[in-house]
């Protein structure tokens, strides 16, 4: 039986050259999805064995997409795909339960042998997130534990990606209330009076890209 995989990315073009790279190695793509939202539903719907996420993604990013797939799917193994080596984000990535890392960066030949140490309950990750993730335990880095609900980051990556309040209410189907209670409490969590603070609070926590 060939391996059973769910790709996520925002750029068709994107996953249309990795849907060919990984039906040519003979692996089955059970779904595509445009966005992190989207990415929790088809594994939860297909139950893939692997599920390869893009960081970057709208509306819910990869590694908040990685945390629900681990609660919703638990037999789907997870691989994010990023662009950043930050100790940060690799960091996040680990505790999401996150069990491959690769860089966009790198050749194909490194997704593959993440697909194939990964699969088999392994753990992967691309020679330069190695060395971020060595340099940060040797320098004891420690990245703050996030104080907003997975909810809030979905509200906060929406913001962040210049959604109004009404956009945002719909995206998740909740009320404009809602919507902007959550924005409230969000500028209340942080301490943050406006918009464009809060933008670069998501980019430090890697909810979006700059």
């Amino acid at each position: 039986m060939p391996l059973r995989l769910l790709l996520a990315d925002d750029h068709q073009i994107v996953r249309e050259g990795l849907k060919a790279l990984l039906e040519a190695q003979e692996f089955e793509v059970v779904g595509e999805a445009s966005d992190g939202r989207e990415a929790v539903r088809l594994a939860e719907e297909t139950r893939p064995e692997l599920a390869i996420l893009d960081l970057a993604m709208p509306v819910l990013n990869g590694l908040d997409a990685a945390r629900e797939i681990v609660q919703t799917s638990p037999g789907t193994r997870t691989i994010l795909l990023t662009m950043h080596t930050e100790d940060q984000y690799i960091l996040a990535a680990l505790r999401a339960g996150v069990m491959g890392v690769v860089l966009k960066t790198q050749a194909t030949a490194d997704l593959l042998q993440a697909i194939r140490e990964v699969s088999r309950g392994a753990m992967y990750l691309s020679p330069r997130v190695s060395r971020a993730v060595v340099e940060a335990y040797l320098g004891k880095s420690e990245f703050p534990p996030d104080p907003l609900t997975p909810r809030e980051r979905e509200v906060l990556q929406l913001i962040a990606h210049g959604k109004t309040t009404r956009e945002t209410a719909a995206l998740l189907g909740v009320s404009v209330k809602t919507a902007e209670s959550h924005r409230t409490r969000i500028m209340e969590k942080m301490n943050i009076h406006d918009t464009a603070s809060l933008v670069r609070y998501a980019i430090r926590r890697g909810l979006v890209e700059p």
